[in-house]
């Protein structure tokens, strides 16, 4: 491996989504943390204010009035509520500014913070119902019919749950992934407690690869029991796609495939095709790196079920550039092949 692609290839293993697709660990280096936002103080220091404010009022129900808490136990209970809301809220703040703004990729900061608000609501709600409601927990655990009742009733939403935990923790797919599951294709734009959302690309009303318009939602237990496709793994984020003409037997088969190569491999780029090359460097440090990898487009030549052959021409793209690449060749072949009509022989009107 040549020293130039050998730094490349250093410099994309970097990447923290390579690093994690490679289950690889480097030595953290020290940062100087992340930095508070005003709009962050003043929401804390709003919160500081406000416990300050609840327990004076706590406080003064205390002195001024002794007998009040007897009287009025409710009132107690809903200043000590307010009170544990705001200490959840403010350790909440405290933790998406301290802890989840350490993390640089944008993709687990937006895990992180899903998870740490669902645990700090969860906490807020036991510690009010444990306020509110001293013997709570006793009267549920006695009902078990209660509990068979909302077992059935909330049996999709808690399997769709699990399947957000799933999500999280072995990343079927993430935001901004392009991905099939079932019928549904398009880019993952949202994946909530108990639905994903994709932005849609083909779709009913459309035969090319891209964006239909609209937006498709699905439960997350779908990625228990149905297949995921990812176009974009993150160590190897390409697709194989082809553009396919029928010639005749008797054309000029080495000129169409040098044609055809020529004009693919300007489209495509040099740029693209080194760092498709890095790539396949990084596979090689893989289970599968007995693939083959060709940065270069390949043609080939197949019989065809209506007598004519099939000119393929098979290039690698990244998956949200297929369409308008795809286009830009098919426009680029065709004024190339037309321009020797005949040394390619196209099917004509009727013998088409």
């Amino acid at each position: 491996m040549s020293d130039e692609l050998e730094r490349k290839v250093e410099e994309v293993k970097q990447d923290a989504q390579v690093q994690r697709a490679l289950k690889q660990t480097s030595p953290a280096e020290a940062d100087e943390g992340p930095v508070a936002r005003p709009r962050d103080k003043f929401v804390i220091g709003t919160h500081l204010v406000l416990l300050i404010a609840l327990a004076a009022v706590h406080q003064l129900l205390k002195i001024r009035f002794p007998g009040f808490s007897e009287q009025y136990p409710l009132a107690q209970k809903l200043v000590l509520s307010v009170a544990v809301i705001v200490i959840c809220l403010m350790v909440l703040r405290l933790i998406e500014v301290y802890f989840v703004g350490r993390v640089e990729d944008a993709v687990y900061q937006y895990n992180l913070k899903r998870v740490s608000r669902l645990v700090v609501f969860l906490v807020i709600a036991f510690f009010v119902l444990t306020i509110l409601f001293q013997n709570w927990y006793t009267a549920v655990v006695s009902f078990g019919l209660i509990s068979l009742i909302l077992g059935f009733a909330l049996q999709t939403p808690i399997t769709s749950f699990i399947g957000w935990i799933y999500i999280l923790l072995r990343e079927p797919y993430r935001v901004g992934d392009r991905i099939k599951i079932g019928t549904a294709t398009g880019d993952v734009i949202d994946v909530n407690y108990l639905d994903t959302t994709l932005w849609e690309f083909g779709g009913d009303y459309l035969s090319t690869e891209h964006p239909s318009g609209r937006i498709i939602k699905f439960p997350n237990s779908s990625v228990l029991n149905t297949p995921v496709y990812n176009y974009t793994w993150p160590l190897f984020p390409y697709i194989w796609n082809e553009i396919k003409f029928q010639v005749a037997y008797n054309a000029d088969l080495e000129f169409i495939s040098t044609t055809m190569k020529e004009v693919a491999e300007k489209e495509v780029g040099e740029a693209m095709m080194k760092q498709v090359r890095v790539f396949r460097e990084i596979l090689a440090q893989t289970p599968v790196n007995e693939l083959e990898v060709q940065e270069r487009p390949v043609v080939m030549f197949r019989v065809s079920e209506n007598t004519w052959l099939e000119a393929i021409v098979r290039y690698l793209v990244h998956p949200k550039e297929a369409g308008r690449v795809k286009t830009r060749l098919i426009k680029e072949l065709l004024k190339r092949l037309n321009a020797e009509p005949d040394r390619v022989l196209f099917p004509k009107d009727s013998t088409r």
